[in-house]
């Protein structure tokens, strides 16, 4: 399950409990069921805080959202210091391909969110966006901008 992703290794606290492993998520300050898409969850977290500089203070994980009278739930936001959603992040298993399908549900999200830089990753491939929501475009981007120049 735990296989290495294309994002540089961080070390985890991980508990075995009777087979079932568990991972702490120093956001949430609690241990989490390590699911494959919690693993590329976690990396991404440690990527925007120690690669990009995204402050932990701004980054909420699997936050709660309406959309057309559904319950969803957003892997990663992060806010700027004025509390503006700044980049909405869509997790997904390794062993799920990153598709049409997936940026239609990150799309989907950001009907919501109204947010200018989204990233979607399987912890393997990584595609991130700016989009333009006056103009109803958006352009892909080759790496994800670091905090202090978003």
């Amino acid at each position: 399950m735990l296989i290495p992703l294309n994002l540089p290794p961080y070390p985890f606290k991980l508990t075995d409990d009777n087979g079932k492993l568990s991972i702490f998520d120093e956001l949430r300050k609690k241990q989490i069921i390590l699911t494959p898409e919690e693993w590329v969850r976690q990396h991404f977290v440690q990527y925007l805080i120690k690669e990009k500089g995204y402050p932990k203070s701004l980054i909420k994980l699997e936050g709660g959202l309406k959309l057309n009278g559904l319950s969803k739930r957003t892997d990663i936001v992060v806010f700027n210091s004025a509390g503006e959603r700044v980049l909405l992040v869509e997790c997904k298993a390794p062993s799920v391909n990153i598709t049409q399908a997936t940026f239609n549900q990150a799309a989907r999200y950001n009907m919501v969110h109204k947010v200018a830089l989204m990233a979607v990753s399987n912890g393997l491939q990584h595609y991130y966006c700016k989009i333009e929501h006056e103009t109803d475009s958006y352009r892909f981007l080759a790496e994800l901008p670091v905090y202090n120049t978003i």
